[in-house]
């Protein structure tokens, strides 16, 4: 059988317990897989390889010399999760989103949360995503976070922790809605039977959300890329032909009399809502970065204007601030007046004198990560790292403490996945999608990504990760 010499003693896996009995939400799943070979199993893995590529689901990997294009690897075996457990996640995030954008609106005006000591003024204002420019900005509507991609991981104790947030460019929901379509064809009768909640409405949820940024009854929309150069080019692509909007670079749009205008062989067509997949300082380069090449000149102007709306807002790096991230809690509770649904992992702030001595002393045993890094970059393994490692750290913890945060070495959950030996447990992490338009919306489903290396707790494509589709049930 194919779950005979299937671990689970060690770490929590979301389809057996400890004692290898298979969890509720994994029953008729387990009753159709067993059924099968591995020699089969295998034949659909490179099904899967086959449809991935043909799709053009790529990604770029910057510093890679091996190649530029590269599949995002997708897994046979789903995660799957149930209708109950994914209230308590869907709440806990819709909690959070809300309280972070009040957050957001509130470092921007009137400061409140800061004046009243409940996070330390140096810690945002020296934040590399606060930007000057932004304040007293009113983004429409009062929206500053659209889009947000949440992580989200399980330790031993089978509880949810939100390991970070991704307010400024989330990216993945591609290959979300990609992987549903080629497991769907995998498993086309098991995938009805069970029951999955469907992905595939959200190209439209996003064109609703982004559409509602506007007064006018039918806004023209358009989709900011950097270009075909960027990691993410498939998804901003994918994304502007399923809204059935128009992919545009800096260079094709103009800003006169602080309105955006798209060039085209029409003339000077007006935009009004702008999808920007370009980081914050590279959007306009008379108000960031002037050595951008990327964004268009006047564009932030029109925005403070009111001409053109901006998803997401400027400004909303801060939030991704994995020092910012450690006060989160305390976020929700001053704006919201509730406990968190969901907890954070615990963190050390190094710019804190107490917790950096006790990140230096135990750096052995702890996960570092830079505050402003992303993608599984200016990160520190602790029990995986050797000692060269280690004082390498510490020695640039001494340097720059409040660039650097520590946290515990969390186990990850595992969900069984096909290797070349058999099926195995692999440590995922969760990425949900959540938009905020006129309300909050939680997509019914998520990217699972997957540490493919035995072992191996990082999860990035950029560093050798793959992918999962992930089955939300209905009730």
């Amino acid at each position: 059988m194919l779950f005979d010499q299937y671990q689970t003693e060690v770490h929590f896996d979301e389809m057996f317990d400890k004692d290898g009995k298979c969890r509720p939400a994994y029953v008729d799943f387990l009753k159709k897989i067993d059924l099968s070979t591995h020699k089969k199993l295998g034949e659909l893995q490179h099904s899967t390889y086959k449809s991935q590529m043909s799709m053009g689901m790529t990604f770029n990997v910057y510093h890679d010399n091996r190649g530029v294009e590269k599949i995002l690897p997708l897994d046979l075996f789903p995660r799957i999760i149930g209708h109950a457990e994914w209230m308590i996640i869907e709440s806990g995030l819709k909690q959070r989103i809300e309280a972070l954008n009040q957050f957001l609106d509130d470092i921007y005006h009137h400061q409140n949360i800061l004046n009243d000591g409940i996070i330390p003024l140096d810690i945002v204002l020296s934040s590399a995503g606060y930007l000057d420019a932004c304040k007293g900005l009113n983004p429409p509507r009062g929206v500053w976070c659209h889009i947000t991609g949440s992580d989200i991981i399980r330790d031993n104790d089978g509880k949810f922790y939100v390991l970070e947030d991704n307010l400024r460019c989330p990216s993945g929901v591609s290959y979300l809605l990609e992987n549903r379509e080629i497991i769907k064809q995998a498993f086309p009768k098991l995938f009805t039977s069970l029951g999955v909640q469907p992905v595939s409405g959200y190209p439209g949820m996003l064109l609703s959300m982004l559409q509602s940024l506007s007064d006018k009854s039918d806004p023209s929309v358009v989709l900011l890329t950097p270009g075909i150069y960027n990691s993410a080019y498939f998804e901003h692509s994918y994304l502007a032909q399923q809204m059935g909007v128009e992919l545009v670079t800096g260079q094709d749009l103009i800003v006169k009399d602080q309105k955006v205008f798209m060039q085209s062989i029409q003339g000077l067509l007006p935009v009004d809502v702008i999808y920007r997949r370009i980081d914050d300082t590279f959007l306009d380069p008379v108000t960031f970065n002037p050595e951008s090449m990327l964004g268009v000149p006047g564009i932030f102007e029109a925005y403070q204007a009111g001409n053109v709306a901006l998803a997401n807002a400027p400004g909303t790096g801060v939030a991704d601030d994995k020092a910012v991230y450690a006060y989160v809690p305390k976020i929700i509770e001053y704006y919201l007046g509730q406990k968190p649904i969901l907890d954070n992992v615990p963190t050390y702030l190094c710019s804190e004198e107490e917790d950096l001595n006790y990140v230096l002393e135990n750096i052995q045993d702890l996960v570092v990560k830079e505050t402003n890094a992303a993608g599984g970059y200016g990160m520190l393994i602790g029990p995986q790292s050797n000692k060269d490692e280690h004082d390498k750290f510490r020695n640039l913890l001494r340097e720059n403490p409040r660039n650097y945060i520590a946290q515990p070495t969390l186990s990850l959950s595992t969900v069984p996945t096909l290797t070349d030996q058999g099926v195995a447990p692999r440590h995922v992490d969760l990425r949900p999608y959540i938009l905020y338009g006129k309300s909050i919306e939680v997509l019914p489903g998520a990217l699972t990504r997957v540490a493919l290396v035995e072992g191996s707790l990082v999860v990035n494509s950029s560093q050798g990760g793959g992918s999962k589709d992930t089955w939300v049930l209905f009730d």
